[in-house]
């Protein structure tokens, strides 16, 4: 059995326990049924099945006798599937962060949980047909010369799917900077009035983008390398470059609920909650905003 096999085995029964917690508190606390608590379990489920999905890999290769066709291209596509909602819920969680700034007047009219709920839907739904594509043919099981690094998934698919990926997080990047502009217009606008009403706003929107950098900085960090060496390298290239930018591309599914959900005051809350029965006294009571994410 490789090492770097039972690391990302271990790595995903972790990332799978941690972000089923992020989900049972979401499930089991009225109180957080706002939109953008929608797009944080949508991302916890994501990176939930991306941590089933490597222990099913894991089991496949090493556990499964005899080897099962079908049961490797089912563990690919649920990889594929969580990892194309993982990014998909980035994307609509910056999308989430410009609306809130940009129509901070008619964001809470304007985006209904049933509007969220439907949006959701149709991205999950996507993003399950991009996880089907290996057992609709994606796949190298019949010409091991032309599969890429993602194995059984082929070169030029695996090209496709990277270049996607950049795409996605250009836009998300784009998106990022049309935020930063308006946070910073309003921190001038605010500097003007001195009202301390506005200080408290602008300490939430400053907040919010901490948490918004931290999340898209720590994707970039951990999945870019890996799409680059996706578009470049193939399955001749030694195994141990994979695995070594495999598996911290693995660890941002452990990573995010710890500075998106976890850093999330209601999230808290419900956490000390179910845990001791109580709530430490150095929680704030200030209500909360569209830029507490």
């Amino acid at each position: 059995v490789s090492p770097w096999d039972i690391a990302l085995c271990a790595t995903g029964t972790a990332v799978a326990g941690e972000n089923a917690l992020v989900l049972a508190v979401l499930f089991y606390t009225p109180s957080l049924r706002a939109p953008m608590f929608l797009l944080i379990g949508s991302l916890a489920l994501a990176d939930l099945l991306a941590g089933l999905g490597l222990v099913a890999n894991f089991a496949v290769r090493y556990l499964l006798r005899p080897p099962s066709e079908a049961a490797e291209l089912g563990a690919a596509g649920v990889l594929l599937a969580a990892l194309s909602a993982s990014v998909c819920s980035l994307l609509a969680i910056t999308v989430d962060r410009y609306l809130s700034l940009y129509n901070a007047l008619t964001y809470h009219s304007e985006r209904t949980l049933g509007f969220t709920c439907a949006m959701v839907l149709l991205m999950w739904l996507l993003c399950l047909g991009v996880g089907l594509l290996p057992l609709l043919g994606w796949n190298c099981l019949r010409d091991q010369s032309a599969c890429s690094i993602l194995r059984p998934v082929t070169k030029d698919n695996a090209a496709v799917l990277a270049v996607t990926f950049l795409l996605l997080f250009a836009l998300m990047m784009q998106l990022y900077l049309q935020i930063c502009k308006i946070a910073f217009r309003h921190a001038q606008q605010i500097a003007v009035q001195h009202q301390f009403i506005a200080t408290a706003q602008a300490t939430s929107t400053r907040k919010g983008l901490s948490t918004l950098s931290l999340i898209l900085g720590t994707f970039a960090l951990c999945w870019i390398p890996f799409a680059i060496y996706s578009l470049v390298a193939d399955s001749s290239y030694p195994v141990v470059y994979t695995y070594s930018l495999a598996l911290p591309a693995t660890c941002n599914s452990l990573i995010n609920p710890i500075i998106y959900a976890f850093r999330n005051p209601d999230i808290q809350k419900s956490l000390w909650l179910a845990c001791c029965g109580c709530i430490p006294s150095t929680f704030s009571s200030r209500p909360r905003t569209s830029s507490d994410v």
